[in-house]
């Protein structure tokens, strides 16, 4: 990549403006009730996504508007052409709800219901004629020429090792400053993974306000496990993060922290919400790969990059996502998961900043249709976080 050279991919505009680099129809269920008909709908049209889950009942207060939010965030994702909502009907999470919210994108949306529809063949019949005809209007948006100043990237690390702060995730962050120099936006997540590396990121705070935020949201994730009667550090590190050669929370932390590289630190938004800034945003996550995952996506992420030591097969529904190894062991040994490999920068072989210039290479070529292992494995992981009980 050239200096100040402009990068470009071919992308579908959606009606609000937003850009997707995919072009899916979602079924989305809004209950567990309704996941297994959305799958079948799946099974059935090609062209369509969903996801299992066991949430949108029995759900109140913040814990319900999160949910609320991160259903209607996985629609209005620009990688989705159109969506058709399906509930059960007496879910505390109304289909037509959550339907009507994301319409507000301009997308396609429809709604149907188990009970009204007289139950699940038929709702699966009449999903499938939707589908079938949304497909097919969807596969007549021609791509077109779009700048990286239209992409929302999301980072990630999961199964870190004694590597991942030293290779994957400092040529993460290098691709991160790089996505910002192009007008784009890069979200850091997994704010239990930033204990201890808090006072970094507050020194590149955009403000005495954004400063000030990187502390409570820190010391908000530290007391949820006091409150608990739990040491959060009993379950992170993992064990297979021990035994990749990470010896506690805090080096965890400074080595996840180097996915934010070196920019200024615009932002920080609560889970599953789409940035309102251009740049580098952090968005209150939990550590857990899923949960941080649907997040950044039901925040907008048309892709994301996801390193990892011990190797996972992590994906997503609806935004292809870019698995970097840490290190060449694994990157061989799980080559069928793994997009790129970072390990040869443990190894001497390529710098910090050539595998950063690969992974903006890798970008592009993904933003342009290639896919990632975990589109072409089906790997269509999804789980929110929980922050209630269920009633």
């Amino acid at each position: 990549m050239k200096e100040n050279e402009k990068l470009t991919f071919y992308g579908y505009r959606r009606p609000d403006g937003s850009v997707g680099v995919r072009n899916h129809v979602l079924i989305l269920p809004t209950i567990t009730c309704a996941t297994q008909t959305a799958q079948r709908v799946t099974e059935l049209v090609h062209g369509t996504v969903t996801f299992i889950h066991q949430h949108g009942c029995a759900q109140v207060g913040i814990d319900y508007d999160q949910t609320f939010r991160t259903y209607v965030g996985m629609g209005a994702n620009p990688n989705v052409y159109g969506v058709i909502v399906l509930g059960l009907g007496c879910e505390t999470h109304q289909a037509k709800s959550v339907a009507d919210e994301i319409a507000r994108t301009g997308k396609p949306v429809e709604v149907v219901t188990i009970q009204e529809n007289g139950g699940t063949l038929q709702t699966i019949a009449e999903t499938a004629k939707m589908a079938a005809q949304m497909v097919q209007d969807a596969s007549t948006v021609q791509r077109e020429l779009c700048d990286f100043s239209d992409l929302i990237v999301g980072t990630e690390c999961g199964g870190s090792d004694a590597c991942s702060g030293l290779s994957a995730n400092p040529a993460v962050g290098k691709a991160s400053d790089k996505i910002v120099e192009q007008g784009g936006t890069a979200i850091l997540a997994e704010t239990t993974e930033l204990i201890g590396a808090e006072h970094l990121l507050a020194q590149r705070a955009a403000d005495d306000q954004v400063r000030k935020r990187v502390y409570e949201v820190i010391e908000a994730m530290e007391n949820r496990s006091i409150q608990m009667g739990v040491d959060i550090r009993t379950g992170n590190p993992s064990p297979g993060n021990v035994e990749g050669g990470l010896s506690s929370l805090e080096e965890k932390s400074l080595g996840a922290a180097t996915k934010s590289g070196t920019s200024r630190l615009e932002e920080i938004i609560d889970y599953g919400k789409r940035p309102t800034k251009k740049g580098l945003v952090w968005m209150d996550t939990p550590g857990h790969d899923i949960e941080q995952l649907t997040g950044m996506v039901a925040g907008g992420a048309q892709i994301v990059l996801f390193t990892s030591g011990r190797g996972t097969p992590t994906g997503s529904p609806i935004a292809p996502v870019i698995k970097i190894s840490t290190n060449t062991a694994m990157y061989e040994r799980m080559s069928e998961n793994m997009d790129l490999n970072a390990g040869t920068i443990i190894e001497g072989k390529e710098s910090v900043d050539q595998v950063g210039e690969l992974i903006m290479k890798e970008i592009q070529a993904v933003a342009n249709g290639k896919l990632t292992k975990a589109e072409i494995l089906k790997q269509h992981d999804f789980g929110i976080w929980r922050i209630g009980p269920s009633f």
